[in-house]
């Protein structure tokens, strides 16, 4: 089977465009919640599992689509999950109850997981663990900046032409991406892993829990999505309900962290070659304790103002930036074999345990930014911890 022993540019964008379907397609319906309830007549509640249910088909989308991969190979993987993708787009523009539309968000979001774990191993298979982590960077900036660019677009399309027609932008976006795929994509797995069926898949997953060196970087990861998943979660209410700004405020005020996160991002690309993996890891952990204590401080030195919160935020994001890509990269680098395997086991507790947070700070809300904050320090300082745990059985990961 042929190798690469690199991947072009426009590839590289492919990927990470592929990557960043799955978030931005779950975000792009966030302005059209409150029509859908009244469109159907539904509780909030009930509307919101559109949201939900979409986090939830992601994490369980990426469990299935990694090791399949590893067996069948990236390239045909692939397709399948943009085609399941597709189907669930048209499901839901044609949905005429809200069951069907949660069913098929459901489908959707399942099918658009296969790019949150295959560009990620795509990457692995081709590039070596230091390298992999400056590629791997490109894929996540592109992930967590077009989610947060989708919902303006979903704005637009409900005013303009309804809020189905979010689902025929998917839609296209699929085909698209496809056909590029077909054409330049190449297939990067050297050697098939053979898969003997779901009790295989999870005796995989097994044995990648037992590695403690796997599980430090992967709840590293974990728990740096937490931090930022939980903030983007419950910014808008605070934003409101604790700071007294209007809601179109938020918008500007989140372009901080949207430049915190490419500034990290743009470290860990530009330092990737010269500096070690773990020195890239500690650096952004530590900077994400530093910004949320930070915020904390602020906070109860009276500094109400909305730029006291979002700029130790941003501070903060920017340590994900840093931290994130060659976290993951370690992690799937103690299994170079299984690739497709740890990268969508990584991807399941990454969302996993995002949806667990960004549901809990609705919970804990109680009219002040405190609970937010505390449980972002805890992610952070969780965080480092892992990474710790990971450093000291695997205490030099390098090319």
């Amino acid at each position: 089977m042929p190798t690469r022993t690199s991947l072009s540019k426009t590839l590289i964008v492919l990927l990470a465009a592929t990557s960043a379907l799955g978030p931005a397609a779950m975000q792009i319906l966030l302005p059209a919640l409150p029509v859908i309830k009244a469109t159907f007549e539904v509780s909030t509640e009930v509307a919101q599992l559109t949201l939900s249910l979409s986090m939830l088909a992601i994490a369980l989308g990426t469990l299935f689509f990694g090791p399949v991969s590893d067996k069948y190979g990236r390239k045909p993987v692939m397709l399948l999950g943009l085609s399941i993708t597709l189907v669930g787009s048209i499901f839901c523009f044609l949905a005429n109850t809200i069951e069907l539309l949660i069913a098929g968000r459901f489908i959707q979001a399942f099918g658009a997981a296969v790019g949150l774990v295959l560009a990620r191993s795509i990457v692995r298979d081709v590039y070596a663990a230091q390298e992999a982590a400056r590629v791997i960077a490109t894929l996540v900036m592109v992930m967590v900046v077009a989610p947060m660019l989708s919902p303006a677009l979903g704005g637009e399309l409900m005013l303009r032409l309804g809020w189905e027609y979010v689902f025929v932008v998917i839609a296209i976006a699929c085909v698209l991406i496809s056909l590029l795929l077909i054409k330049i994509l190449p297939e990067t797995l050297k050697e098939p892993v053979p898969f003997n069926g779901v009790a295989a898949m999870i005796g995989n997953y097994v044995l990648l829990f037992r590695s403690r060196a796997f599980c430090g970087y992967a709840f590293c990861v974990t728990f740096v999505s937490v931090l930022f998943f939980s903030f983007i979660s419950a910014a808008p209410e605070i934003m409101v309900s604790v700071l007294k700004r209007p809601p179109n405020e938020y918008g500007y005020y989140f372009v901080m962290i949207a430049i915190g996160f490419m500034a990290g991002n743009y470290f860990a690309r530009h330092f990737g070659r010269s500096m070690e993996l773990n020195r890239m890891i500690s650096i952004g952990v530590i900077i994400g304790v530093t910004g949320v204590s930070l915020a904390i401080a602020l906070q109860l030195m009276g500094f109400q103002q909305p730029i006291a919160l979002f700029a130790p935020i941003a501070f903060a994001v920017c340590g994900n930036g840093i931290a994130l890509p060659n976290a993951q990269a370690a992690a799937i680098n103690e299994f170079p074999r299984f690739a497709g395997s740890a990268s969508g086991l990584t991807g399941f507790l990454q969302m996993f345990f995002s949806a667990i947070a960004a549901q809990m700070v609705a919970v804990i809300f109680n009219g002040t930014v405190y609970p937010l904050l505390i449980l972002m320090l805890s992610a952070s300082i969780l965080s480092l911890i892992c990474f710790n745990l990971g450093v000291r059985v695997s205490p030099k990961v390098s090319a």
